[in-house]
């Protein structure tokens, strides 16, 4: 059926757009130039030309349009701004696409992120909370139907010993380098990144949490309702699993599950626990529920299940969650039905394998941007074009988890696509862009021979439906 469709397309492309057509460009991203397209319609970067005013004269370009072309080649896959020159300027169709008549040469816009004072990263700040307020399905959580899961962690970027804040810290596989930190809160039902922070490379999530929470609150809408926090929880590794971080988390109304800060509290707590579970689902762990009576470290009374496994030299290494999570809200979590009264070990193992799911939210965010986005290779000198950076390396997360629900809406098998092999696979699918007299994309020609984007082909036609743009497969 889905074959039919295609041939569809590549036999049947329509007349009366070619008869309109006024120019037509060859594109290596023409698939990459109808998500432009859509981002055009919507205004998206609207609130940054709003919000933002860099101290930068305008010669052929504005501040905000040359951001506006680093943006484009972040979405283009690129390793540094240097590539911009190769990968935007060189793509008219592109650029028209994206609802630019040019492209800024790539030092210029190096020049305009490095002009960029603290003062333009609390403007750009401001603009992300307003896009991510009109776009995101974050902030439209139904929190009367379900709880919010955000998730908050650290990740090391390293960078040259001269940038600034580029300090000596943790930074995985890299002994004694120097760098910076960023600091994110994903809300994991979504996939959306709610705020990135940079922060210097001594920082750890125990300093970090309360500026990062902080500021997710006044993009998500909850610094004023406490009604929201109550139905929003927190996922945090143990660099948030400090007293202080916890009662703070408390006193804010937020449903909390962190793994405990001290080892040695652990293990102490541990030696309480009087049956272990077997976890079916990692041989070798076993869960197990504190049973202490000292529960006077919180502001209010906590579950704290410890978990411990072998070691290769035979030791158990334990850790210890501790949660205010009621027990139907883990089982509604997790979809799950628990019976409290014959299957205590189901319950404990669901706390255990909520938290687990940390590791397909944050963390394989920060993989994700890694790997397609490279936020780790793009490094300012400056620690404010550094933080705008940031901004943007978000920005361009958020168009690829937007660009994947638009395009999977009628076929669920594509979800499971990640950002690499979108931006890799898709996103570089040559053809040929056609344009009307006024400028406006009209019909985009896909190369026929990429089989690949074969599957993507009906998400785009009807993506682009209302703005009238005909997508067809043809030779180029």
């Amino acid at each position: 059926m889905q074959e039919v469709y295609y041939e569809y397309f590549r036999v049947y492309p329509p007349v009366l757009n070619q008869a309109s057509a006024a120019s037509e460009h060859l594109s290596a991203r023409a698939f990459l130039s109808g998500i432009g397209a859509k981002l055009s319609s919507l205004n998206l970067f609207e609130p940054i030309a709003k919000h933002v005013k860099i101290q930068q004269k305008t010669v052929k370009d504005s501040p905000t349009e040359k951001l506006y072309d680093g943006f484009i080649n972040l979405l283009c896959g690129a390793s540094g701004t240097v590539e911009v020159n190769k990968l935007v300027r060189s793509d008219p169709g592109l650029q028209r696409a994206f609802g630019r008549g040019r492209c800024a040469e790539q030092s210029v816009i190096q020049e305009t992120l490095d002009t960029s004072d603290a003062e333009n990263v609390s403007q750009m700040e401001q603009a992300m909370d307003e896009i991510y307020q009109q776009h995101s399905q974050g902030y439209r959580h139904d929190y009367e139907q379900q709880l919010q899961i955000l998730d908050v962690d650290m990740s090391g970027q390293p960078c040259g010993p001269k940038a600034a804040f580029a300090t000596k810290g943790y930074f995985a596989g890299k002994r004694n380098r120097k760098g910076r930190q960023l600091g994110r809160v994903l809300a994991s039902r979504y996939d959306e990144v709610v705020c990135d922070r940079t922060f210097a490379g001594t920082v750890q999530l125990t300093q970090a949490l309360q500026p990062l929470l902080q500021a997710s609150e006044q993009t998500l809408g909850l610094n004023q309702s406490l009604a929201k926090r109550r139905q929003t929880l927190v996922r945090v590794d143990s660099g948030g699993g400090s007293r202080a971080d916890i009662n703070w988390m408390l006193s804010r109304g937020y449903r909390v599950l962190t793994k405990n800060y001290s080892p040695q509290r652990a293990r102490k707590f541990a030696d309480s626990v009087t049956q272990w579970f077997d976890d079916p689902t990692q041989p070798g762990r076993q869960v197990g529920v504190v049973t202490t009576a000292n529960c006077d470290d919180y502001a209010q009374p906590m579950l704290r299940i410890a978990v411990r496994c072998r070691k290769n030299n035979g030791q158990w290494a334990i850790g210890m969650l501790v949660t205010n999570l009621k027990p139907d809200e883990v089982a509604a979590l997790m979809a799950v039905e628990l019976d409290l009264k014959t299957n205590l070990a189901g319950l404990w193992l669901a706390y255990v394998h909520c938290y687990d799911q940390r590791g397909g939210g944050v963390e394989t965010s920060f993989k994700q941007d890694n790997q397609a986005l490279g936020i780790k290779k793009r490094n300012k000198k400056r620690f404010e074009a550094q933080q705008m950076l940031t901004q943007l390396n978000a920005l361009a997360h958020n168009v690829l988890v937007w660009a994947k629900r638009w395009l999977t809406t009628e076929t669920p098998a594509l979800k499971q696509i990640g950002f690499l092999r979108l931006m890799r696979d898709v996103f570089t699918t040559t053809g040929r862009l056609l344009f009307d007299a006024t400028g406006q994309l009209i019909e985009i020609r896909l190369n026929e021979a990429d089989t690949l984007v074969r599957p993507w082909l009906h998400g785009l036609s009807k993506l682009l439906e209302p703005e009238h743009v005909a997508v067809n497969l043809a030779q180029t």
